[in-house]
């Protein structure tokens, strides 16, 4: 599933920081996924735009700013999204934005 992926710069973020709580070895981690095709895009000043305009429609579901630069980069790419968050689902947000949840 990650051969082709993207992910944010701000999603790598969090993923590091939930590693690091995890006590993970995050050394040569960013290299690892680049081996198996993952994609990092960088978090642009127009995505920051979009994630903000998504705060009041997601305020209600918990969703994070790394969540919403997720979508915003789905949104600016015309992408999809994956997700193992279940809150995601029916977001009933103006957002055209496929969420595939995986667990």
């Amino acid at each position: 599933m990650l051969e082709g992926a993207c992910i944010s710069a701000v999603n790598w973020s969090e993923l590091l920081q939930k590693s690091l709580q995890r006590d993970v070895n995050i050394k040569g981690m960013q290299q690892e996924f680049v081996e198996v095709g993952l994609i990092f895009e960088p978090f642009t000043p127009e995505q920051a735009e979009i994630a903000a305009g998504l705060y009041p429609q997601t305020v209600n579901r918990g969703l994070s700013l790394a969540d919403r630069a997720c979508l915003a980069l789905a949104l600016d790419k015309g992408w999809s999204v994956m997700t193992a968050d279940r809150a995601w689902v029916g977001l009933g947000v103006d957002v055209d934005v496929e969420v595939d949840v995986i667990r």
